[in-house]
């Protein structure tokens, strides 16, 4: 054969040797959906909802600030943390205010599930679950009612795929006495 001939082959089959490890590689992940082309329309946002409850906090104190999740049925979000580096965990973000911050944020223990496209089974929230936000108000804060925003980071999955992260704005009503 010449030379040339070799040369094909061998870079035809180096082509098909990554193609197949590639493929095979990404088996034991989920697959993320593409929302621009996604048939169904699904959105993170669109399976979880959050609810929030009025805090009274005295000046100098601190008050708890319970985000209850309700994670539409048929679907889960990843634990806080995730079981691998490549999954989105659930996550508050809560910026300081006019007085308030957050002393610290405790997320529920996760439920431990196989699903066919991971080798071990994830930490994931379904159903109803609950995260506990320890709100911290300054000595200095003013007494009376306001706002406290936050944003919720959720990727929401079914047992085929996982859907793209999305953010959930929120308002904490606080009522500083």
């Amino acid at each position: 054969m010449s030379n040339f001939k070799v040369g094909v082959i061998v870079v035809v089959l180096v082509a098909i040797s990554a193609c197949s490890r590639s493929a095979t590689d990404n088996l034991n992940q989920p697959t993320v959906a593409n929302t621009a082309n996604e048939p169904r329309g699904i959105a993170s946002v669109d399976v979880v909802k959050a609810t929030l409850e009025e805090v009274d906090i005295p000046r100098g104190g601190s008050g708890d600030a319970p985000v209850r999740l309700e994670i539409q049925e048929g679907y889960h979000v990843n634990a806080n943390p995730p079981s691998y580096s490549y999954l989105k965990a659930t996550k508050l973000e809560i910026p300081s205010t006019a007085g308030v911050s957050v002393a610290f944020i405790t997320y529920p223990d996760p439920i431990i599930k196989k699903f066919s496209f991971a080798e071990k089974p994830l930490a994931v929230y379904e159903g109803q679950t609950t995260l506990r936000v320890q709100l911290q108000a300054a000595k200095s804060a003013q007494p009376g009612a306001q706002n406290v925003s936050g944003k919720l980071q959720v990727q929401a999955c079914d047992d085929q795929v996982c859907y793209a992260p999305g953010v959930l704005d929120f308002v904490i009503p606080v009522n500083i006495k």
